[in-house]
């Protein structure tokens, strides 16, 4: 099984496998990240951190609904020291986890021109991937106290080289492929025929890939993917199949999701026995104004009543939160 798997969905043999009795579990996941506008040129400069402030509200919600965040930081947060302290107290608590998210326009050394295509840190030169990696690794285990063990590439650039540099790195899961998504039309990987399940991406089993979560939902469901690679030539057909519930891509977030939408979600997750139900959101929708989830208040707290009611069914399921140890432990041997 070559590395660069990654980029193609793989092969049957390397679902992984649980140990029995891990059930089913979810993991909370959060891009967090600078503050930018995200409809505009990328840039090095400009950003925010303003949002950081929201972060303690948002862990003592998660502790309160028994979920476990893992914060998945990158460049401009490991280096906020206020960022570092919230989120370092969680941890040192043992209520939450620390994990690597490279968004590579704002990550030294830089060396390469700032662009869309450049934006996915797998398309970078491999020695330029791999330095920026290594620095933020090498940043997070310093400012967090333990080397982080789970990597999410900023807009989930995977690139060839990407699966050697985590390994050499020491990190076990990667949680980049988005189930799904396509993202070729800007130079982006296309995981559109990528499973769900965790599988393994080479043969000597040390790097475990735990794809964010979506599915498809609707009487079509089971068609989902050979339809939605026409949407390109038939998006009023697509779209009208998801208007009337024929048809509906949904993903396990709060941002741009409804709480109808994302029950349903999990009704086709816990119904197909995926193992680990992964969310993810990014964190500076905590506050008003910095993402179009959350352009004002009253959509942050919309932010919260989702994640209620998202634990709230979970709960009623049997779902329970784990950690990123725990997936380890439950796929290792």
């Amino acid at each position: 099984m070559a590395t660069e798997s990654m980029l193609v969905p793989p092969s049957s043999a390397a679902t992984a496998q649980f140990a029995p009795g891990f059930g089913q579990r979810v993991l909370l996941t959060v891009d967090t990240e600078e503050e930018f506008d995200w409809g505009a040129p990328f840039r090095r400069e400009g950003y925010g951190l303003s949002h950081v402030a929201a972060i303690p509200r948002f862990q003592s919600f998660c502790e309160s609904i028994g979920a476990h965040p893992v914060y998945l930081v990158d460049w401009p947060i490991v280096k906020d020291a206020a960022a570092v302290e919230i989120i370092g107290d969680a941890v040192r608590r043992g209520t939450a986890e620390v994990g690597v998210q490279l968004h590579p326009w704002v990550n030294p050394p830089f060396d390469e021109d700032v662009n869309v295509h450049n934006s996915y840190a797998g398309n970078l030169p491999r020695e330029l991937e791999a330095a920026k990696f290594m620095g933020l690794r090498d940043a997070i285990e310093a400012a967090f106290g333990s080397p982080p063990l789970i990597y999410r590439a900023g807009r989930y650039g995977l690139g060839p080289d990407t699966a050697d540099l985590l390994k050499a790195a020491g990190i076990r899961i990667d949680t980049s492929v988005r189930t799904l998504f396509d993202y070729s039309d800007q130079g982006g990987p296309d995981y559109s025929r990528h499973p769900v399940s965790p599988y393994w991406v080479d043969a000597e089993r040390q790097l475990l890939e735990l794809p964010v979560t979506s599915v498809h939902w609707g009487i079509f469901r089971n068609v989902g993917v050979s339809l939605q690679r026409l949407r390109p030539a038939l998006p009023t057909v697509l779209g009208a199949m998801s208007h009337f519930s024929l048809l509906e891509r949904i993903a396990l977030t709060p941002e741009g999701v409804t709480i109808a939408e994302a029950l349903r979600g999990i009704d086709i997750a816990h119904d197909s026995g995926l193992p680990v139900l992964v969310l993810s959101f990014h964190s500076p929708t905590l506050a008003p104004g910095n993402t179009s989830y959350a352009k004002d208040e009253q959509a942050v707290e919309a932010l919260y009543e989702w994640f209620a009611a998202i634990y709230a069914d979970l709960d009623r399921r049997g779902i329970r939160s784990c950690t990123v140890a725990d997936i380890i432990a439950a796929t290792s041997g």
